[in-house]
């Protein structure tokens, strides 16, 4: 038996005549079990403590990480901001300098003029002069006073003429230049930290809960949660997924809920998916990257054309909606509250894929329209997706003017300069076409692709990171790396029409003048993230114009082929 009172194990002897006889006693076993169980459920909220501790023990550890790492980003920002600011001192230095300079030789000037000036007007002085002394030699009175009075007159008039003021420098050898350093010298001096963020922690990066996430033919649903030891509150959470392929990742939700199932992904496709949450402190680091892989399936996909096709044949492009990354349709649930990806402008025969993300118009945009293999093309130009799009000038070369919505560009330099567009193309096939609103002297503008890393105060084409054809008034050539082939007769002037074809499943790049091909495939075997690319200087001013149908002298080839 066992004593409730006295919590101890008590045999019958005991029971009956001990000090045990008048306490409640329960059976022995019972009393076993009923202990077991209690110390087996105070075992696990102990275990359930453990595991956050250790939990807490990689968050800290992480951090040691984590803030060498910011260190050295931070320590690069500072060189960088440094840098930036002795860059800036210098040119102010070779602005000054140059202006100290006109200033030296406009005094040069001055004092030269005025020295040529009496050099003359001293050797015809010494000139009169000596030969007034001849003739006051001369002994024959008659002779003498025939031209003195000529002599006197002239005498005295080259001596007005070194009057006052003619023998007198017009110019002081001293620079009245000041420069005043002290108040940037103060504040040189009093440079120093300016303290950013609040006091307050950014949030700890969310967990993702493996058991309610899932995939059903091509939707992904995700879920996530804050750490069980984690005391900072976040605002909201960003979900972002890759392309399926390997890309760089883009925001697909950005809100306050934990859960988000997005639709419209490619069939049979592997995609990586993270999240990291937000406060008015900053943005926590990723949680760690999940990987999802889509159904194989079959009849939905096989029954779906190559390419989202608009259900009405004349809609206006105000009439829009909600468009996936992943050329099909991308659908956050109603109940969660947060943004869509891409919206769908549908006009007769073309699409065009809006960001209403301004993330999504950032370098390196990974941006897919194609997916299908050109046998499975019924009509090329009536299923190419395309992208509309505009030249972005957080890219560009400071140089580049920008105006008509970043469609209309423009220099204010004599040399060549590059902007990109804000879209980055990696597979399907895409046309746009600029046309030449301004062509003065004779310029050779260059249009074609580029990586987002492409040298920005070169021609186009002059690195290995672009690929470019460059035209003027009467030819054209083809560019990479600096070196140029297939001279082609045909250039542009002021209103011509220049196009660029990129073909990311041929691998191709094609250009056009006034909707005619200009030259054979300008360049083969292009694979990787392409983002469209002009340069120019002064003299041109050019418009983009996106959303286009592909050319007919390419869908003849490709039916052709």
């Amino acid at each position: 038996m066992y004593c409730v009172q006295c919590k101890m194990p008590v045999c019958y002897q005991c029971l009956e005549e001990g000090k045990h006889s008048s306490h409640e006693v329960k059976a022995l076993g019972a009393m076993w079990k009923l202990h077991k169980s209690q110390l087996s459920q105070a075992l696990n909220g102990l275990s359930d403590r453990a595991k956050e501790a250790k939990e807490f023990l990689v968050q800290l550890r992480n951090m040691v990480q984590q803030i060498q790492e910011n260190s050295v980003e931070f320590e690069a920002c500072l060189v960088a901001q440094c840098d930036a600011l002795i860059d800036a001192l210098n040119r102010r230095k070779a602005q000054l300098l140059s202006r100290v300079n006109k200033e030296h030789e406009h005094k040069l000037k001055v004092v030269r003029d005025q020295i040529s000036h009496c050099t003359v007007k001293l050797r015809q002085t010494t000139g009169l002069m000596e030969y007034c002394l001849e003739v006051i030699k001369e002994n024959d009175p008659s002779g003498f006073l025939q031209i003195s009075d000529a002599l006197i007159r002239r005498v005295h008039l080259t001596e007005d003429q070194w009057g006052k003021g003619t023998l007198t420098p017009r110019m002081t050898t001293d620079f009245d230049l000041n420069l005043d350093s002290a108040p940037l010298l103060q504040s040189i001096h009093q440079l120093d930290f300016v303290q950013m963020k609040a006091s307050s922690p950014v949030p700890a990066p969310p967990i993702l809960q493996l058991e309610e996430c899932c995939t059903h033919n091509n939707s992904a649903t995700l879920s996530w949660k804050q750490p069980p030891l984690s005391m900072v509150q976040a605002e909201g959470y960003i979900l972002e997924l890759d392309d399926g392929n390997g890309g760089q990742f883009r925001e697909v939700y950005v809100g306050k809920e934990t859960m988000c199932t997005v639709d419209g992904l490619h069939f049979n496709s592997t995609y990586s998916a993270r999240v990291k949450a937000f406060n008015k402190t900053g943005v926590s680091q990723y949680s760690k990257t999940l990987v999802l892989q889509t159904s194989e399936d079959t009849e939905s996909e096989e029954q779906t054309l190559p390419f989202p096709v608009p259900l009405e044949r004349s809609l206006e492009r105000s009439q829009l909606r909600r468009m996936s990354p992943f050329s099909s349709t991308l659908n956050l649930q109603p109940s969660f509250s947060g943004r869509s990806y891409f919206e769908l402008r549908s006009s007769s025969h073309q699409l065009s894929l809006h960001s209403s993300l301004q993330s999504l118009n950032s370098a390196g945009c990974n941006f897919e329209t194609q997916s299908a293999p050109y046998s499975q093309l019924v009509d090329i130009k009536k299923l190419v997706a395309v992208a509309w799009f505009s030249f972005d000038p957080s890219s560009a070369h400071t140089d580049i003017i920008f105006s008509n919505d970043n469609l209309t560009i423009t220099c204010n330099s004599y040399d060549d300069r590059v902007v990109l567009g804000k879209t980055g193309f990696s597979k399907g096939l895409h046309y746009w076409e600029l046309s030449i609103d301004r062509y003065d002297n004779h310029p050779d503008p260059a249009f074609g692709v580029a990586r987002i890393d492409v040298l920005k105060d070169v021609m186009l084409g002059k690195d290995d990171k672009a690929w470019a054809m460059y035209v003027d008034n009467n030819r054209s050539w083809f560019m990479h790396n600096n070196s140029h082939t297939n001279r082609t007769e045909g250039g542009i002037t002021k209103g011509a029409t220049v196009g660029v074809l990129l073909d990311l499943t041929r691998r191709t790049l094609t250009f056009s003048i006034n909707e005619d091909q200009q030259g054979p495939v300008a360049f083969e075997n292009l694979e990787g993230l392409f983002f469209p690319a002009v340069s120019l200087n002064r003299n041109v001013q050019v418009t983009l114009h996106t959303g286009l149908p592909v050319p007919e002298f390419y869908t003849s080839r490709s039916s052709m082929q």
